[in-house]
Formats: C-alpha cells, sequence, structure tokens
C-alpha cells in the first residue's frame, strides 16, 4: 500500500469521525426545540443546523448533506408529522449548508465564509417560501388533517397580519427561515474555528 493511498485512508477515516461527531450534535440540538415569540407553536425553532453547516464547510457539501440526512432520519421515530417535517427540515436544511459550502469551498476566507452564509440565508428564505406554500401546507392538511383554516388561525393569534395562505407564507415561513438563517450563521461564523479545531484535536486522541 502506498503512501498515498495511507494518506488518503486516514483522511477519509478523520471525515467520517467528523461526520459521525456533528450528527450526534445536531440530533442532540434538534431535541431542543422551542417556539419563537410572535410565532404560531406549531412552528418551532432548533439550532441543528449548526453543526450540520459547519460540516458543510470543513468536510465539504456532500458531507453536510449526509450529516443533514442522518440528523433527520435518527429523529424521525420522535416525530409528530409523519415524517413530513423532517422531509421539510432535510431539503430546506439541505439548500441552506449547500448553498453556503459551495461559495465558501471556492474562496475560504472570512469573507468567502460570509458571502456564502448570506446567499444561503436568502436562498432558504426564498425557495422555502414556495415549498411551503404548494408542498409542505398542502400535506399538513392530507396526510395529518391539519386544514389550512387551523393553521392559519393558530398563526393568526400569534401574528394579527396573518389573514391568508399568502399572508402565512409572507408573515411567518419568510421571517421564520430569514431568522434561522441569520442566527446559525451568526453563530457558526464565531464557533467554527474552535469547534473544527476541537473536532480534530478530539480524533487524534482516539487514534494514537
Amino acid at each position: 500500500m502506498s503512501k498515498n493511498t495511507t494518506r488518503s485512508n486516514a483522511i477519509s477515516i478523520r471525515k467520517i469521525a467528523s461526520a459521525g461527531i456533528l450528527t450526534a450534535m445536531a440530533v442532540v440540538l434538534m431535541y431542543l426545540e422551542f417556539a419563537l415569540p410572535f410565532m404560531p407553536a406549531f412552528l418551532k425553532f432548533d439550532f441543528s443546523e449548526l453543526p450540520v453547516l459547519i460540516g458543510a464547510f470543513s468536510l465539504g457539501p456532500v458531507y453536510g448533506i449526509i450529516i443533514e440526512f442522518l440528523k433527520n432520519l435518527i429523529h424521525a421515530p420522535a416525530t409528530g408529522t409523519q415524517y413530513i417535517g423532517e422531509i421539510s427540515n432535510f431539503i430546506t436544511g439541505s439548500i441552506f449548508v449547500c448553498t453556503a459550502s459551495v461559495i465558501y469551498t471556492k474562496n475560504r476566507t472570512r469573507k468567502g465564509a460570509i458571502i456564502g452564509m448570506a446567499a444561503a440565508t436568502i436562498v432558504l428564505t426564498l425557495i422555502a417560501a414556495p415549498f411551503n406554500y404548494f408542498v409542505t401546507l398542502p400535506l399538513y392538511g392530507s396526510v395529518l388533517g391539519f386544514p389550512l383554516p387551523a393553521i392559519i388561525g393558530m398563526a393568526a393569534a400569534a401574528n394579527p397580519h396573518v389573514t391568508s395562505k399568502l399572508g402565512l407564507i409572507f408573515w411567518v415561513f419568510m421571517p421564520f427561515n430569514l431568522f434561522k438563517g441569520i442566527v446559525i450563521s451568526f453563530i457558526t461564523f464565531w464557533v467554527y474555528k474552535p469547534i473544527s479545531k476541537l473536532i480534530n484535536k478530539t480524533y487524534d486522541e482516539t487514534h494514537k
């Protein structure tokens, strides 16, 4: 076995180990969800995209998607949405972390990270809007028996501007995703380097 092959295998093992650690962190954070002020109770916020974004930055967009998938797969047995929430979270989360990671990969600087996360937040907000309008909300009605008027009513109780399906998207889902993207991006900017070093240190110590 050549030195290059040995080195390549070591890098692959390191990436897999790092992805496993980040997946575990994401799963734990996904369980620590909570409601936000002025948002309906059915829409919960969590910080699980933080480890996923860190993984996408450090390991690449493909690993970001893998971590996102595993996070939702592990959380699926605890769902109360017949997997609709997890599928939606996987699709929108993958869009967010992939957009940020692809841009950052081409410019691995702080500026590149900021541009990537800003673009990812905008893309998430814009793409999630029609996805929720045409896919998620109809599925909640047909699969869960959670009719649109009831959803609008719950949202209106938290935000009186919501009076229609379009208003639900504009006043609830878009602000929620925009807020989520900004918060996750801000925290990632400050903790990415320390967490990356900690993961590498842990891996090195367990493989001496």
